[in-house]
């Protein structure tokens, strides 16, 4: 599976090269984080502009990288996904336990807040 990733300071974009959330690709997903956070990478956008469909059995897997990464006190924010993707998402109520942001700047605030909550509640 390919990835196009973007580092920045405080967070990694991590973008698919597929046409479809799969479980072939949130597994290959799940292995990238986890690379990347062994690198020192703790907060990842995963953009998902270029898929145009998702599989449901894939659906589970982007909900236990979520739960994944808030257990390590990391952040994960879900980016660029259409209507397609957000129809399944919404049917199966997984928008709900993920995070999901319309537009890149929007997950990019996400990320930065929560790096911001974590570093108050670290100093009290």
């Amino acid at each position: 599976m390919e990835f196009k990733i973007d580092t920045k300071e405080t967070f990694c974009t991590i973008m698919p090269l597929a046409d479809e959330i799969s479980a072939k690709l949130t597994g290959a997903l799940t292995l990238k984080c986890e690379e990347l956070r062994q690198r020192g990478s703790k907060n990842f956008i995963i953009d998902f502009r270029n898929c145009e469909n998702a599989d449901k059995a894939a659906l589970k897997e982007l909900v236990t990288l979520h739960e994944e990464c808030y257990g390590m006190g990391t952040s994960i924010v879900f980016t660029g996904m259409n209507r397609t993707i957000m129809t399944v998402l919404k049917d199966d109520e997984t928008d709900l336990l993920i995070n999901i942001a319309p537009k890149m700047d929007e997950a990019i605030d996400i990320i930065s807040m929560e790096i911001l909550e974590r570093d108050l509640f670290n100093e009290e």
